[in-house]
């Protein structure tokens, strides 16, 4: 496809653009997806306003402000060693929408990362991604509304939709609330993205909500980090259905909610995303958002939530106060009768360890079958360190060694 024009509204600069062809690689080890770039952002430059055609940034450091759309049909290529340091004073963020394509490979030595000017938690909006995915709602409904201030409605019926690649991207300081008191965005959310979408190796860093959001979709994820964000580490609603996921960790310090919140928007009918090696790690002296919260467990499943997980190694959920912290917390009777007791609820082998009520589920409700378990022999999920989960000389990784 070929562009000979690159449009950016609200730009308080006309930046200088100069034309290159680059080969844009679709993550699945070929070149097929070629496109032909029209605009190279200027090094030093800044990102904002509204990307209409396809744009490439280089190795470089940039500032992102405002709320950056890549429209249908523009593909932002974004090289290895880029650096975005976002203008905080104004509501900012990078939404992909429908149609519109990310492919942002970074490298173990050589990230992509978007930082804050202030380095202070829910300064901005983090990335969001819109994809051509089914998704199942509230009431079965195949779109709905997007709670992330943007109003955008989602859901499709391209399974197979692809919205680029994000390959060893580090996003800092977001998951910002908003203020009407019922939006918000997560540091990484994906609205029904397509599993023809490459996810591999992210980390999300110190937000205020949730680190990985998804909501619908058939995407899956590979490597990802979620580290100190306030509200949940991972998080999935309207049916997600990913089959191919592995190695999600999670490191939550200072505040934090539940490890993984799962539902499906209350459809008994979903199929359940499969994830192989998880870890869940909550350090010492760490509290929910809310005090007196019950939000301290591991892993909670409600509103027909399901997840097969496989290799789960969960340390330091401890009580707090009158409030019991457990590796899996079931909240209605509906999903332990059609889910937990179908097999579309599963987190084996487990081990669990650190914490408190060893050895069984806890409910919100009296169940009709409590679960027990066994602690089972399995290791920590297996990340190659590196400058991709490194922030200020710190190791993200350190608690997995």
């Amino acid at each position: 496809m070929k562009r000979n024009l690159l449009t950016l509204l609200s730009l308080t600069v006309l930046l200088s653009l100069a034309s290159c062809t680059i080969e844009v690689n679709d993550g699945n080890g070929s070149n097929n997806n070629s496109e032909q770039i029209s605009g190279v952002l200027p090094e030093g430059g800044k990102l904002s306003g509204i990307i209409t055609s396809n744009l490439l940034v280089k190795k470089g450091n940039y500032t992102l402000e405002g709320i950056v759309k890549v429209a249908d049909g523009a593909v932002l290529t974004i090289e290895a060693g880029a650096t975005f340091t976002v203008n905080t004073t104004t509501t900012s963020s990078l939404v992909v929408l429908q149609g519109g394509k990310i492919f942002a490979s970074g490298s173990e030595t050589q990230p992509i990362v978007f930082t804050a000017a202030n380095k202070t938690s829910g300064a901005w909006g983090g990335i969001t991604i819109y994809g051509k995915a089914p998704i199942k709602a509230v009431n079965g409904n195949l779109t709905a509304v997007s709670e992330d201030g943007n109003f955008i409605t989602y859901g499709g019926n391209d399974a197979n939709n692809s919205s680029g690649v994000l390959k060893f991207v580090r996003v800092e300081y977001a998951g910002k609330k908003i203020g009407d008191g019922t939006s918000e965005t997560n540091t990484f959310t994906f609205y029904s993205v397509g599993d023809g979408t490459t996810l591999e190796n992210l980390v999300a860093y110190k937000g205020t909500d949730d680190g990985f959001e998804f909501f619908g979709g058939t995407v899956s994820a590979k490597n990802l980090v979620s580290y100190g964000n306030f509200d949940d580490s991972f998080d999935w609603q309207d049916a997600w259905s990913g089959q191919n996921n592995s190695n999600w960790y999670a490191f939550q310090t200072g505040i934090g909610n539940f490890g993984m919140e799962i539902e499906a928007s209350s459809n008994a009918d979903n199929t359940p995303p499969k994830i192989s090696n998880i870890t869940l790690i909550r350090d010492a002296n760490t509290n929910p958002e809310s005090p007196n919260s019950p939000e301290i467990s591991a892993i909670q499943f409600k509103k027909h939530g399901t997840g097969i997980f496989s290799n789960v190694y969960i340390s330091g959920y401890k009580n707090i106060g009158a409030q019991k912290a457990y590796s899996v917390l079931i909240q209605d009777l509906a999903t332990e009768t059609s889910q937990v007791n179908a097999g579309k609820i599963k987190v084996e082998p487990l081990t669990y360890v650190n914490s408190d009520n060893l050895g069984v589920w806890g409910y919100a409700y009296t169940p009709a079958s409590a679960k027990t378990f066994t602690n089972a022999t399995v290791t920590k999920v297996s990340l190659v360190p590196g400058a991709w989960a490194t922030v200020d000389g710190v190791n993200l990784l350190a608690a997995l060694q």
